[in-house]
């Protein structure tokens, strides 16, 4: 049972990475959510409501306008403003010749400014023309009907841009429309389309295709906006001029065309930079010159805007609800979660989140080609910081887990079997410790022979300096052919070939097994050399046992949360350990290398001179084992012997 166990938990996937990235997830989604209901995201919607706003192309202007200016030099020639009401009122005849439809003033006339104010009041008195006061009752001409009249005052946004359109407002009067949505009804009369409440809901109302549905205080990238009376979003046609323009002098001496005014909507208004009748615009930042748009320009914006809408050709912004939007912000924050959990490489994460912003940029901006405004700001955000956030969570479990593995390992493993660890981490590491792994693996024990007696006479110190210089040597051939030191015994090391990566091909084993054997042939060479050095400082020669087996073992975390080993258990060990110490009356040179048939199997044919002890049964156990002498190499027909002393060939 304990096994079965044991066997489940190594085979279900360790899900608390994903668990901590889900809970990242929804943190980061909480504060975005949080942080956009307050208004704190508005800032940025906007932003990126005019980069979509100015990348949409250009329309061009409307042949259905026709804007007349009074400019710096239209005032140098009158030498007055306002100009009097006589030249207002001769304008407004010119105008009328050619029939208009429509005819907006966007200048204030309740003063009256002599000569010529009767012969103006009954130019405005006219059915096709349209007025201006102001929202709270100030600036209306005198003895107008109150239908020929429209407000002129514009919604200007926190950061001082128009990005919508008031077309009634409520006021102590009552209702009263804006200047642009008079306009664009009188235009609009003679096709016989008219305003009428909609079907689906009586507060709306609908003129000809374009529903009117009133901009919320969170409709797109809005929060907390000022929403009252009936707004729209402002969509712009172009960010230059609007439509053909000609100055008040131009139609005072007749320089017009009769086809530039006929049937089209004609608006009056100042562009003089001197009168400041300016305002900021979504397409200001992109703007060399002339940052600003005249306010007779954004009321044409308006108009082109509700003709367009009303005939189908341009509809108006709509928006989604608010649960849609929270829902699509939380799409993007889960796949900045399941992004940042993915990727591994940096520059695939770099390279993984700029393409997935990309697309997060297309889908937007494809919406909002179809006139829809969707948060693009908020996701954005959420996907970013939810990357960041799962990246910064990775490096920091890695660097845990790097400690555990060092813990671990400390610095008896090879280079390259360190990294293999590392780069397979995910599969070792469960709970702070390593589960045990079955694998095939070639396990080596070296022994000093006669080590106690060379111990008594030696002091501590100088017997540790003395044993610690044939210890380095040994380590330094075990690791450089990608072994492991798992312990040292005193006098003695076990190492370890083939952990702690499970090896599933053949051709890994006898890599492993070959590589063991040539370790304990370089040992071998190692100790001749280190004797002769000794012999030369007066300091003890040794000999030395070494024994291998090739076999299953299992290796992972001993012991507690307070003291950790990697171990390596089972028969194969049991048997490396008993073929070093077996025979040990039998020590043919200064180092005896024993091993079994079930190492030699994954050795090359003749490619080492063996030397057959016979089948041999090995303390503790009751199955024999065959049991060989490493000699030496073979090379091309010859044998090279290891290293021996005079005493052991005699």
């Amino acid at each position: 049972m304990a096994q079965l166990s044991s066997w489940m938990r190594a085979r279900i996937p360790d899900l608390t990475n994903i668990r901590i990235a889900a809970i990242s997830t929804l943190a980061i989604a909480g504060v975005i959510l949080g942080v956009r209901h307050l208004g704190w995201m508005q800032p940025l919607e906007l932003v990126a409501y005019d980069q979509m706003m100015r990348a949409r192309p250009d329309l061009g202007i409307d042949p259905r306008l026709l804007v007349v200016t009074i400019t710096d030099e239209d005032l140098r020639s009158f030498r007055r403003w306002p100009v009097s009401d006589r030249i207002m009122a001769q304008v407004f005849e010119q105008l009328q010749k050619h029939q208009p439809r429509a005819i907006g003033l966007d200048i204030y006339r309740d003063i009256p400014v002599e000569p010529g104010n009767k012969e103006l009041m009954a130019q405005l008195k006219k059915t096709n023309v349209i007025a201006i006061r102001n929202i709270d009752g100030t600036a209306a001409p005198p003895d107008i009907a109150p239908k020929q009249i429209g407000f002129n005052d514009l919604l200007i946004d926190p950061d001082g841009i128009v990005r919508r359109s008031l077309l009634v407002a409520d006021t102590p009067d009552g209702a009263i429309s804006a200047l642009s949505f008079r306009l664009a009804r009188l235009y609009l009369k003679p096709e016989g389309i008219t305003l009428e409440p909609t079907k689906f809901n009586p507060k709306y109302f609908q003129l000809g295709k374009a529903v009117f549905i009133p901009l919320a205080e969170n409709s797109g990238g809005y929060q907390n906006v000022d929403a009252r009376g009936y707004q729209a979003l402002l969509n712009y046609r172009t960010g230059n001029s609007i439509a053909r323009q000609v100055s008040l002098q131009q139609v005072l001496k007749g320089e017009i065309e009769p086809d530039w005014v006929r049937d089209k909507v004609v608006l009056i208004g100042s562009t003089a930079p001197s009168l400041k009748d300016y305002f900021y615009t979504p397409y200001s930042p992109a703007q060399r010159q002339n940052h600003q748009m005249a306010g007779v320009f954004v009321h044409a914006q308006m108009v082109s805007q509700y003709l367009d809408a009303a005939v189908g050709d341009r509809p108006l912004f709509k928006f989604w609800s608010e649960k849609d939007e929270i829902l699509w912000i939380l799409g993007w924050v889960l796949v900045g979660g399941a992004l940042g959990m993915g990727l591994r490489h940096p520059l695939m994460v770099i390279f993984g989140s700029v393409g997935m912003l990309v697309v997060l940029g297309g889908i937007s901006f494809y919406i909002f080609s179809q006139s829809i405004w969707i948060p693009v700001a908020s996701p954005a955000l959420g996907f970013v910081l939810t990357v960041g956030l799962v990246v910064i969570y990775r490096s920091y479990i890695a660097q845990q887990q790097q400690q555990i593995v060092m813990r671990l390992l400390g610095q008896n493993t090879s280079p390259e079997i360190a990294k293999d660890l590392w780069n397979k981490r995910d599969y070792l590491l469960k709970a702070g410790k390593l589960p045990g792994i079955r694998l095939t693996a070639t396990v080596m024990f070296s022994d000093i022979r006669n080590f106690s007696t060379i111990s008594e006479q030696k002091q501590p110190e100088e017997l540790l300096l003395w044993l610690n210089e044939l210890l380095d040597v040994i380590t330094h051939e075990v690791l450089s052919r990608e072994g492991i030191i798992n312990k040292f015994t005193g006098d003695g090391v076990m190492a370890v070939f083939g952990v702690p990566m499970s090896r599933i091909y053949k051709e890994e084993v006898k890599k492993d097994a070959q590589q063991a054997v040539e370790c304990a042939m370089a040992i071998a060479e190692k100790l001749a050399e280190l004797n002769r050095d000794w012999k030369k400082r007066g300091m003890p020669e040794i000999q030395m046992r070494l024994g291998m087996f090739t076999g299953p073992v299992v290796v992972g975390s001993l012991g507690g949360k307070d003291r950790l080993e990697y171990g390596v258990i089972g028969d194969t060990v049991n048997i490396a350990s008993r073929l070093e110490s077996c025979e040990k009356h039998r020590q043919p040179s200064d180092c005896r290398i024993l091993t079994a048939s079930e190492t030699l199997m994954y050795l090359e044919e003749d490619q080492f001179a063996l030397e057959s002890w016979g089948a041999m049964a090995l303390k503790g156990r009751q199955q024999t084992v065959d049991v060989y002498r490493v000699v030496g190499r073979k090379q091309a027909g010859l044998t090279n012997l290891l290293p021996q002393s005079e005493k052991s060939l005699t």
